[in-house]
């Protein structure tokens, strides 16, 4: 079958494309760089004609509150738009573990905005909630402050490895649509700070992290349970040592 992967140049969406590749689909690649913009809706509308499933991967590439929103909002809206002309049959979306308990963060009120256009579309979907990925972990460090001691929460965190992330994504844009939320993560949990600092120490940082159960994660507070999935998840096989491993970002190892 036909199926649109729209940030398929992305880290996650060119591992699903080439897992759609791989099971025989026809699948097209939206991006900027392929002539299809879900900004201005470019090339939108022919990249739809015949789709019956369109996996959106799309992410903002500002993490500025109002240009967050503007992008999820008007990325849906057209990507939504475009979707119901041409009939597709199921539409995929990747969002978070924890969306609407993040309204307090910019990037999560745009996530929240982006699947409430989903729900409200009348289109079939599948919202899949992932936990943080293990790529994002330094990321999720430096935002703590450059000093010698970091504060971050204590809240429990479940990783996941995006070669995880890709199996589930693809998986799930091939079978019918559950019309509600699938939460995929990592196989292990631990403390968000726990976890920074054997990432800190296994890449010889000598910075110390401190658990705060009030330190804010992007601007909003956690609850201990907020990035995890509550009841049922499927689960990837990646842990962080092994994802360590095969990153190279460990001490003596290649970069």
């Amino acid at each position: 079958m036909k199926i649109l992967v729209i940030g398929g140049t992305g880290r996650i969406g060119s591992k699903v494309v080439d897992r759609l590749h791989a099971a025989g689909h026809d699948v097209v690649v939206a991006a900027p760089s392929t002539g299809i913009d879900v900004l201005s809706g470019e090339g939108l509308a022919a990249a739809m004609a015949g789709t019956e499933v369109v996996v959106d991967l799309a992410n903002s590439p500002s993490f500025e509150d109002a240009a967050v929103l503007s992008f999820f909002v008007t990325a849906g809206h057209n990507i939504l738009a475009a979707a119901a002309q041409a009939g597709v049959r199921h539409h995929v979306a990747l969002s978070v573990v924890g969306t609407d308990k993040l309204a307090a963060s910019g990037y999560f009120r745009g996530k929240i905005a982006q699947e409430r256009l989903i729900r409200d579309s009348g289109l079939a979907f599948t919202i899949i909630h992932s936990t943080q990925f293990f790529e994002f972990l330094p990321g999720i460090i430096q935002a703590a402050g450059d000093g010698q001691t970091l504060q971050l929460p204590t809240a429990a965190v479940q990783p996941i490895a995006a070669e995880d992330v890709a199996d589930a994504v693809a998986r799930i844009a091939q079978q019918a649509p559950a019309n509600g939320v699938v939460e995929i993560a990592g196989p292990e949990r631990e403390s968000m700070a726990v976890l920074a600092q054997r990432f800190l120490q296994a890449t010889g940082d000598a910075r110390e992290v401190v658990g705060d159960a009030q330190a804010r994660y992007f601007g909003a507070q956690l609850q201990q349970d907020t990035l995890v999935p509550v009841g049922q998840a499927w689960l990837g096989t990646i842990g962080f040592e092994r994802w360590l491993q095969q990153s190279g970002l460990a001490q003596g190892q290649p970069a």
